[in-house]
This record gives structure tokens, C-alpha cells and sequence, in this order.
């Protein structure tokens, strides 16, 4: 543990030193501790501390909670642990390079008296931030007889759990202990829980715990380790190239090139040259040799994403390449041996492009040789509320925003809607409503009309609010609104009316009368 505190005398500043190094090695000469008035309301005279814990106080921590004591009041000690005594097993750390042992060991707690250390508060100040930097979970008190402005602030600031002034109410500390001591006991296995439950719930940059997921999560870690082509298929937008990059990381070649091409997002005259390379002179610009994507991919994987969109002339180059593993650059003469695995994905029916002749039967099969199926959104909406929680975090972070939460409202919403964007239409508009919503709460009313036009629970509030309706006054107002859309038809005409709302003539006349039309 880095050195807090500095020699007032001589001015030396500590030198990094090893975490269990003592501080007295830091500094040529001792660390002197200034003691004010006691913890408990005695006056001491000045001493040297130099932080020490006896490995016996160690060995008696038994299956209490283990509270360290920093201070320099060697006499509240044992009065401090007398009355802890029912929840603490209580230590007084007389030695740097021990703290450090309690630190990576069991201990529960630890009280800093903020006057005893090094010069005084400031050096306590700065071993409160060291200490909570170094273990989060800690339950950490600051201690002090200071009047100084704004201590309390600032010792809860550094990382303290709960801040106390002399003299000091052992009762009093005991209660606060032993609650916050459960708190953070609390804290700390929620963020544990979270964090295995968020394990489930992901795979690589894969997120989603359904049942479709799972089969996705099960073929990916099936095939990683082979070398046979995958074909992955799915809807736009559904998250293809993290699947190509969730098998590469699962793979043997998972530290050699991925190298990721999309062959609609070239046009058919430059897609060439980027797949197989050119040497100079091959065509007009071809200034010099330049390798292609396939050959970049040596030793690696290559991924050709909407493989579909490939020409059929291309197809027959790439099936040569993939038959006798060795590509040649346009424009030269001999074929270079090659060692890649090839993933490609599409979001097309390639048997009907087979059957019309516009994709090679050949090709097909070759590169279909380990299909994995990605769902759309609306088949795995169990995994909506991970997806909007992932891309909150992802969007609050990148903007510089709060966390934003998103009401129950909204969520019933989002699993309304059909999502025919899939996750890239959903992270969009979670992006979106991270940039236009100030508030903390995203509602049902923050969210574009076209999510709540679709929307079955909206369209259901919206036609019976949540205080209710008089029924046959809802149903005199919808029939007197048919009728007068009727007779603006057909210009007054009750006859024609009638035959308009596919209803006698008597029975309108009668309406007529009865609304006063």
C-alpha cells in the first residue's frame, strides 16, 4: 500500500516503494502521530506510531466480525472493544506492512482516527481514499476531534461509511456499526449476485437469457474450436457480426486476424481487388501491390457478411479459393497458399437464390456447412429488459449522463411493438431517448409515436383511462358521431344515410329524432 503520510521534518517526499514495504522505509526519518485532545475526552501526549497488528490479534478473530482500529489513543482501545465486544472482535493496527495483510485478508471494518495519522487530518483524509480504493467492500468509519469545516463531508467524501466526533457514544457506535456493517454486507452481495446473474444472461457481447439465446449460446460454443465454415442467418439487424466474433473468441483462433467484410456495401467493380488484392500495374491506379482481405485473413478467420449479395462470377472465384485453399491477387501469375476459417452470414433465402440460379448450388454448400439461426427480436422478448438495460448503461455512459431507469409503463410498451428493426432498431431508439429525455424515468409518454401507435396496452389506456368511462354515454357519443358522419356523406339525405350504416329507414328516422338531427 502506497505511503499517506510524509515526514513534517525533514520534507522528504515518499518514494514508491513496494505494497508491504513499511512506511518507514519511505522516509529518512520517523512518522510521527500528533495527538490532540483523546477519542473518548482524555489528553494525551505526543507519541510515534508506526501501525503495527500483532499476528496473535489476528488469530483470535474467531467467527465475529474483525474491526481494525487506527489511532494513536492506545487507551480507548480496550474500551472501544469491551463494548463492541458482542458483534467485534477488535484490533488495534500498530504496523503498516500488517494493515496490509488485515486488508487482503478478513477484515470486516476498520476505524481511522483521522488526527492520528501521520501530520493529522489531511494525511487521515488521504489514507481514507488509499483504503477504499483498495477494498470496496470494507466498512470504513472516520473518527476524528476536529472542528475543522466541512471534515464530515469530506471524510464521506474519501470513501468513509459514517463519520463520528469526539468524544465518542460507544452504544452509539455499535448501533451504527452493526447497521452499516449489514449494508454493506448487502451491497455487496447484491453486486455479486448481479454480476453472476448478468453472466447467465450474456455470452461474449451476446446478450439475452431466453430459450432461443441459449440455443444460439449452445451451437456457437459447438463449433468454435473446428475450422469448418458457419453460416449465420438471421433477420437485419439482429446482431450477425457479434455472433462472428463471439466464434472467433471462442475459437483457437481467437488471437490471430478477424478480418470482416460487407460485400452489399461495395460496389461489384472494387469488390474484387478488396477480396483477392492486386498487383501493380493489374488496371488503371493500381500504383502497387496491395494484398486482399482473404489473404489478410491468413492464420485467422474471414467474415463475409451478406454473402448474398456476391456476384456470381466472384462466387466462382471464392468457391476456387476455398477448394484449393490458395488465393491469387489480380494481375499475377502464381496462387499463394492460404490458411483462413471462413464465416459469412446473410439475411436472404439462398436455397430460393440457388433455385434461380443467381447464388451457386456449389458454393452453397460449401460454405452452409454449420448454419446457426438468430432470432428476431419479437421471438425472444424475454430478453427486452436486459436489452434496454445494456444499452442505457452503454448510451448514459458515452454521453456523460446519469443512469437512467425506464418505467414498467414503457417496458409493456416496448414488448408491444413488433420491432422489425430488431436490436439495431431498439438500440437506436434507446439512444435516442438518452440524448432527448432530461428526466431520470423514462416514461411511456417520452417514447416516439410510432412505439405507442402500436402499442396494444397504450391504444387500451388511451381508450379507457385509468379513472374509467360511463359506458352508455360513450356509446350515445360514438352512435350520434356515426350518424352525423353519415348525413355529411350524403348531403342531409336519411334515406341514403340509412343504407350507408346498413340499417332500416324507420330505426334512423327514430335516431334522427332522438339526436335531434
Amino acid at each position: 500500500m502506497q505511503a499517506v503520510a510524509f515526514c513534517r521534518f525533514c520534507g522528504a517526499v515518499p518514494r514508491p516503494a513496494p505494497r508491504h514495504a513499511p512506511w518507514g522505509r519511505r522516509c529518512a526519518s520517523l512518522l510521527f502521530i500528533q495527538a490532540s485532545a483523546g477519542i473518548l475526552g482524555y489528553n494525551r501526549r505526543r507519541l510515534f506510531l508506526e501501525l503495527s497488528v500483532s499476528a496473535s490479534a489476528l488469530a483470535t478473530a474467531g467467527e465475529r466480525n474483525l474491526l481494525a482500529i487506527i489511532t494513536n489513543e492506545t487507551s480507548v482501545v480496550p474500551v472501544i472493544a469491551d463494548a463492541l465486544n458482542a458483534t467485534f472482535n477488535v484490533v488495534h493496527v500498530e504496523s503498516n506492512s500488517q494493515l496490509d495483510s488485515l486488508l487482503e485478508g478478513d477484515l470486516d471494518g476498520l476505524l481511522i482516527d483521522l488526527d492520528g495519522v501521520g501530520s493529522g487530518t489531511e494525511d487521515g483524509i488521504k489514507l481514507l481514499i488509499e483504503v477504499r480504493s483498495l477494498r470496496d467492500d470494507l466498512l470504513l468509519v472516520a473518527l476524528s476531534r476536529s472542528k475543522l469545516r466541512n471534515l464530515h463531508i469530506r471524510a464521506l467524501q474519501a470513501g468513509a461509511d459514517d463519520f463520528f466526533l469526539a468524544p465518542l457514544e460507544c452504544d452509539h457506535l455499535q448501533a451504527v456499526l452493526a447497521r452499516s456493517l449489514e449494508r454493506r454486507r448487502l451491497e455487496t452481495e447484491g453486486r455479486r449476485m448481479k454480476e453472476q446473474i448478468e453472466r447467465r444472461q450474456a455470452f461474449c457481447e451476446l446478450i439475452g437469457s431466453s430459450e432461443a439465446m441459449q440455443q444460439v449460446y449452445q451451437a456457437i460454443q459447438c463449433v468454435a474450436d473446428s475450422s469448418s465454415p458457419v453460416m449465420i442467418r438471421g433477420e437485419s439487424g439482429t446482431g450477425k457480426e457479434l455472433v462472428a466474433r463471439a466464434v472467433v473468441q471462442c475459437s483457437r483462433r481467437c488471437d490471430r486476424p478477424l478480418i470482416s467484410l460487407n460485400c452489399a456495401a461495395l460496389p461489384e467493380s472494387l469488390i474484387e481487388s478488396e477480396l483477392f488484392g492486386h498487383e501493380r500495374g493489374a488496371f488503371t491506379g493500381a500504383d502497387s501491390a496491395r494484398p486482399g482481405q482473404i489473404e489478410l485473413a491468413d492464420g485467422g478467420t474471414l467474415f463475409l457478411d451478406e454473402i448474398g449479395s456476391l456476384h456470381v462470377t466472384l462466387q466462382s472465384k471464392l468457391l476456387r479459393v476455398l477448394q484449393e485453399r490458395t488465393v491469387q491477387r489480380i494481375g499475377g501469375k502464381n496462387g499463394r497458399k492460404i490458411d483462413f476459417r471462413l464465416i459469412t452470414a446473410t439475411n436472404e433465402d439462398l436455397e430460393q437464390r440457388v433455385q434461380k440460379g443467381e447464388f451457386r448450388e456449389d458454393l452453397y454448400y460449401r460454405i452452409n456447412v454449420v448454419p446457426i439461426l438468430l432470432p428476431r427480436l419479437e421471438d425472444r422478448k424475454g430478453d427486452l429488459p436486459l436489452l434496454v438495460d445494456h444499452f442505457l448503461r452503454i448510451y448514459c455512459a458515452a454521453n456523460s449522463k446519469p443512469l437512467k431507469a425506464i418505467e414498467t409503463d414503457a417496458l409493456e410498451t416496448f414488448e408491444d411493438y413488433p420491432w422489425p428493426g430488431n436490436i439495431r432498431e431498439l438500440e437506436n431508439v434507446i439512444q435516442r431517448l438518452v440524448l432527448t429525455v432530461d428526466a431520470p424515468v423514462i416514461c411511456a409518454k417520452h417514447l416516439p409515436h410510432n412505439l405507442l401507435c402500436s402499442s396494444t396496452s397504450t391504444r387500451e389506456a388511451l381508450l379507457i383511462p385509468e379513472k374509467g368511462i360511463d359506458f352508455d354515454s360513450e356509446m350515445e357519443r360514438i352512435q350520434l358521431a356515426y350518424l352525423q358522419a353519415a348525413l355529411r356523406r350524403t348531403g342531409g339525405k336519411k334515406v341514403a344515410a340509412a343504407a350507408l350504416l346498413h340499417i332500416d329507414q324507420q330505426r334512423m328516422k327514430y335516431l334522427c329524432r332522438k339526436n335531434h338531427l
